[in-house]
């Protein structure tokens, strides 16, 4: 079965048999039993949300993903978040279930599915009361492998993404440097070619920050450095792509965990290279192309990171409108009140505009994927060009209707909303996150100004 013919013709008997769906603790009709469905959970059903605008195949992935999540509740988050405790078990149920190569080709062991399907798992992983740490537990492991598997060479890919798929390997992507935050290009991390036996290879040197899951990682994407800024023609060439191993035992690497707000579970680290030593065979793609390729995972991430943040809004509002619903004041329910019914509305529409951008930008990335690679050096700029201008509106997009809806959750709930048992403070401590990583909002607004409004830059 083709990639196109399965992403749009999945019918339930068939997904049950790919490799996603494979084994038996996940099994079709997952809503045959709601009480079963919600047996291991305090987060209610995922119904807040239309659904009508989303294929079958989604809608499948979606409710697969919500009962997997279902083992695993509100109050597992909160103790992980308490204790900074990776969510290892987790991400091993969603490994053994193959949900790790959702966007992967078989031919690779995934399920040959694209990134709107991921970007609903995301969102169905955050939206079960997992919020941005259970996302971001997996996060780097689905959007990562995505340049490895269409830049990377035979050796790279059959060693690599079985493991990742598998949950046996963890991966994270190390781009970002403190001395040069979103100024990409400009990278200071370097990667000296070597002489010696054996191919020689390279030895890196810098330092990366904000690295989520490097603690836990086997694997990370790294973007440095292999050609001087002053030898390059262009500001987008002289950087290079790797996919290296992380180990701390071995001289030249170091890991210092950073504390954080929010998404305690998952650790965030800064990086240190020291003439670290790497194989020649790490490189993936040509060298001193490694920018373009690293484009074609970060248009993947805003796609999944806008899901993330969806879900993330979606819990909120939800856990506000059932204590709207159910709280008395003064004889009656605060939801009557259009002080608090108002806000909470506003916030449902702009979660279901978001939505919309969010899985438009997906769908443009997938279309991208399966289309023709004949089409001419022009056709493939304009669509690139599409692709980048809708990941970044629709990351901008959910991360601040996520925000508007953890905040107004909060206000609503009051008191309570402070209380860590009712999970909402959780999420707005969480939902800072899309509106800052893996760019901010502002930078989105200079690139939409400049890209398609045509205004000079101003950076």
């Amino acid at each position: 079965m083709s990639r196109v013919l399965a992403r749009s013709a999945w019918r339930t008997s068939e997904i049950a048999s790919r490799g996603c769906l494979q084994h038996s603790a996940i099994q079709f009709p997952f809503v045959s039993d709601p009480k079963r469905r919600n047996a291991f959970s305090t987060t209610s059903r995922l119904q807040l949300m239309d659904t009508t605008c989303f294929t079958e195949t989604q809608l499948t992935v979606r409710s697969a993903v919500a009962q997997l999540c279902a083992q695993f509740p509100n109050t597992y988050w909160q103790a992980k978040d308490q204790n900074e405790e990776d969510p290892t078990d987790f991400h091993g149920a969603l490994a053994q279930a193959g949900w790790l190569g959702i966007a992967l080709p078989p031919e690779l062991g995934g399920s040959g599915l694209g990134i709107s399907e991921a970007t609903m798992m995301m969102q169905t992983i955050a939206e079960s009361g997992a919020g941005m740490a259970g996302a971001q537990s997996v996060h780097a492991n689905v959007y990562a492998t995505q340049p490895l598997a269409r830049f990377g060479s035979k050796g790279q890919i059959e060693g690599t993404i079985s493991r990742i798929i598998s949950g046996e390997w963890r991966t994270c992507f190390g781009v970002t440097e403190p001395s040069t935050g979103l100024d990409t290009l400009r990278l200071r991390t370097v990667a000296r070619k070597q002489d010696g036996n054996g191919g020689g290879g390279y030895s890196v040197s810098g330092q990366k920050i904000w690295i989520t899951c490097a603690k836990v990682a086997r694997k990370m994407m790294l973007l440095a450095r292999t050609t001087p800024l002053e030898e390059i023609r262009k500001p987008s060439e002289g950087l290079s792509l790797f996919c290296i191993d992380l180990d701390e035992s071995a001289r030249g690497l170091e890991m210092r965990r950073i504390k954080k707000m929010g998404g305690r579970a998952v650790d965030a680290n800064e990086v240190f290279f020291d003439n670290y030593k790497i194989p020649a065979d790490m490189l993936v793609g040509e060298e001193n192309q490694g920018f373009q390729a690293i484009l074609h995972g970060m248009n993947a991430e805003r796609c999944l990171l806008a899901g993330e943040a969806l879900g993330l809004g979606y819990a909120a509002l939800k856990k506000a409108a059932e204590y709207a619903r159910e709280r008395v004041v003064f004889q009656r329910p605060i939801g009557m009140n259009q002080g608090i019914a108002h806000p909470l509305a506003d916030a449902y529409m702009q979660l279901e505009a978001a939505k919309l951008a969010a899985y438009h930008a997906a769908r443009l990335y997938d279309d991208e994927n399966n289309s023709n690679n004949d089409a001419s050096k022009e056709e493939k700029k304009v669509r690139q060009h599409a692709i980048g201008v809708a990941a970044n509106s629709a990351k901008y997009l959910a991360a601040e209707a996520a925000f508007r809806a953890c905040e107004r959750a909060v206000m609503t709930l009051g008191g309570m909303g402070y209380a860590v048992e009712y999970d909402v403070e959780r999420w707005l401590r969480e939902s800072l996150v899309p509106r800052i990583a893996p760019v901010s909002r502002e930078m989105i607004m200079n690139y939409v100004g400049e890209k398609v409004l045509g205004l000079p830059r101003s950076y």
